[in-house]
């Protein structure tokens, strides 16, 4: 197809119970893949993802399930089109499913790589009361001041995930982001939600769990890259094993710039093509780049949409 098309893979926020289930009852290739992923991981997928449990928003379960039907649904598409990426992007745990997505991982490296970055995480969050707090209405730059002035007072909260202007997630400890929820609404925000949640993504909290994750990439990484990714950290593309395991390290202590990537990427490509549960990054997506449509693959149905639509 002549379309410039990037694929782009959803982070932590996305899962939900009975996810890829719709794929795994319906797709022999989806069934065969998480089939034997579970297998070669030890983690059962059919059982993490499709009963009720309490495992799945444990976030060293979270990020390989959300990475496996994002890969899942990225297969079940290339078996039905002829469909080249020209560029990558994930949202934060996306990123690696990114990479996965372009060959510098395999299925299996990927489940396991993130598994662990979810566990390392974990224990770097295991002693402190961490937390996030999903931020609507207020602009970037107002929260990057508040942030910034409340740890002029020794209090620790960083902007986290920059998702549009006027939508963000802080890090920190879970008090100090209750410290500045006041100031927040002050700052006429329409939202400032402490959410269920028990690490502090993308923040200084996490550099204990840096070191591990960076020599596991340096073992796991490959130099195949079959598209430039967008880095994260950086809004701007890479395409070496080298560069991966700095950024990826950099990624796990620094905020997401998930719209300066979107903004980058507004004209160079024609559609984005959304991979895994939901639809969160297509409705980030209308906020950022009204005019580039994205398709969203979740389950057959619109696996089936989007293949009749890139048929056209």
């Amino acid at each position: 197809m002549s379309k410039r098309v990037a694929f782009i893979f959803p982070g932590q926020g996305s899962q939900a119970v009975g996810m890829g289930k719709d794929f795994y009852e319906n797709s022999e290739v989806a069934r065969e893949i998480i089939d034997e992923v579970s297998q070669q991981s030890g983690i059962d997928f059919r059982e993490l993802m499709f009963v009720e449990n309490n495992k799945l928003e444990q976030t060293q379960f979270t990020q390989p399930a959300i990475l496996l039907v994002s890969l899942v649904a990225k297969e079940l598409l290339s078996r039905e089109v002829e469909i080249q990426p020209t560029y990558l992007l994930g949202h934060s745990l996306g990123e690696f499913s990114a990479l996965a997505s372009g060959g510098a991982l395999n299925i299996i490296d990927a489940v396991k790589l993130v598994n662990r970055r979810g566990e390392l995480m974990s224990e770097a969050c295991a002693d402190i009361d961490a937390g996030m707090m999903a931020v609507i209405g207020v602009s970037n730059e107002s929260v990057e001041k508040i942030c910034e002035e409340a740890r002029v007072e020794g209090k620790k909260v960083w902007g986290a995930n920059y998702n549009s202007d006027g939508q963000v997630v802080i890090a920190g400890i879970k008090s100090d982001l209750e410290y500045i929820q006041p100031k927040l609404k002050e700052a006429k925000a329409k939202r400032a939600i402490i959410l269920n949640m028990s690490v502090a993504s993308h923040c200084e909290l996490l550099d204990s769990a840096t070191g591990e994750l960076n020599e596991l990439m340096k073992s796991l990484i490959s130099e195949n890259f079959s598209a430039p990714i967008i880095s994260n950290v950086t809004a701007e593309e890479y395409s070496s094993k080298d560069a991966a395991v700095e950024l990826l390290t950099k990624q796990l202590v620094s905020p997401v710039k998930y719209e300066e990537s979107i903004q980058y990427l507004a004209d160079k490509v024609d559609l984005f093509i959304e991979f895994g549960h939901g639809s969160v990054l297509k409705g980030l997506n209308r906020r950022i780049v009204k005019s580039i449509p994205t398709l969203n693959i979740s389950d057959m149905d619109s696996l089936q949409k989007a293949i009749a639509e890139l048929q056209e």
